[in-house]
């Protein structure tokens, strides 16, 4: 049983230090497709302080390996699993997805995207190698429809907008990919991978 209080703190604590954590009408997307779809390996890219993995944990049965490049923000999240009651079925992973992703050989039922926008790409195409066939690929904020933290200027804005162009052509173009965007929270991508 996890804690809620821990859990309601890390999320307003999240909220107040303007921590991207997913947004709410999100996640009630999400709870529907954990309900459904059952998982019990998911893949997480972007950890920031712990908040969707726990959500994962929380409604479904899931055991996570998340991966947090900002070793400061994965130090936060490990504390937080841990007050939240759910550290026994999350594995943080600290480091680059870039170089960690090639590493691994697991194979998961869902793979949730939430990091670096320019490196979307990339982790799409590690998520389809890393995915059973049938499981579903997860991108949040595809839409990227302003929800923008103050340090990022017009020059970041508009690369991270080309890469989401990338990623959204390549999710809806692909015959092996089945894909639909959802505009909730700053819009979800979900795609079905057949292999």
């Amino acid at each position: 049983m996890y804690n809620k209080e821990e859990f309601e703190k890390m999320k307003s604590k999240a909220l107040e230090n303007h921590i991207p954590i997913i947004m709410d009408d999100t996640l009630e997307k999400i709870k529907e497709i954990l309900k459904e779809e059952k998982p019990q390996k998911i893949l997480e890219i972007g950890t920031a302080v712990g908040y969707s993995a726990s959500c994962f944990v929380i409604y479904s049965d899931a055991k996570i390996d998340t991966i947090e490049l900002d070793e400061e923000r994965a130090k936060e999240a490990i504390e937080n699993v841990k007050n939240v009651g759910v550290s026994d079925r999350i594995n943080i992973m600290v480091g680059n997805a870039v170089d960690i992703l090639p590493t691994l050989n697991d194979e998961y039922d869902i793979v949730f995207i939430d990091a670096a926008k320019s490196k979307y790409s990339i982790f799409l195409h590690e998520g389809i190698r890393l995915i059973r066939n049938g499981g579903l690929i997860l991108a949040d904020n595809v839409l990227y429809k302003g929800y923008v933290m103050s340090d990022y200027n017009k020059h970041k804005q508009r690369t991270a907008v080309r890469h989401l162009r990338e990623y959204i052509k390549e999710v809806t173009e692909d015959a092996n990919l089945n894909t639909e965007i959802l505009e909730i929270g700053d819009g979800l991508a979900i795609t079905r991978v057949s292999k």
